[in-house]
């Protein structure tokens, strides 16, 4: 099945991360960047991740130096900065290209699959937003300004999916246990 499982990304401090390890959580992937004037999002996206990280969730935050060079630090800067300003704990990645030839194919499948600001495939700023469910489909993107608080209704909505998904795959499993015990 194609998801974003099938792709892996450094983070800040260069050690390699598969996407296969969020199998089973719904994601919001962003791309930031800390000189950016919507980097104040990065409270609000802290927020949501201590919200509903118990349930499932999980924000990934990838660096981005191509929109007006807003992200001139280094990755383990740009880690430090993020931490000290915004308190974030969620996951940072090394910096990124979103677009052009040289775009991380994380990105490149994120476009693929859907299209932003007048139909256009290409990320068009820092803070564009992408939620994944717990099977790793991409099923929604969002605009810069779109504020991270806006999407508590949405990313509700997948965890629910996510539980019940579970619970259906369980019943028949709990079945042939119930029937081993009864045995």
């Amino acid at each position: 099945m194609d998801s974003i499982y099938q792709f892996n990304a450094p983070l800040y401090n260069s050690e390699n991360f598969s996407l296969s390890e969020l199998k089973g959580k719904t994601v919001l992937i962003v791309n930031t960047a800390s000189k950016c004037s919507f980097s104040m999002q990065l409270n609000a996206l802290e927020k949501l991740y201590q919200e509903y990280k118990d349930r499932g969730f999980t924000v990934l935050a990838f660096p981005c130096n191509q929109f007006g060079q807003n992200e001139p630090l280094d990755n383990l800067a740009i880690r430090d900065f993020y931490q000290m300003q915004f308190g974030v704990s969620f996951k940072v990645f090394g910096k990124v290209m979103v677009n052009g030839p040289d775009a991380h194919p994380l990105f490149s499948y994120l476009k693929c699959h859907t299209r932003g600001i007048s139909q256009n495939r290409a990320v068009k700023w820092n803070f564009t937003k992408f939620l994944i469910n717990s099977q790793g489909q991409l099923v929604a993107r969002y605009a810069p300004r779109t504020k991270p608080e806006t999407l508590k209704q949405v990313i509700e909505t997948h965890l629910q999916k996510a539980v019940e998904s579970s619970d259906i795959k369980a019943t028949p499993i709990m079945s042939a246990l119930n029937r081993r015990t009864a045995l």
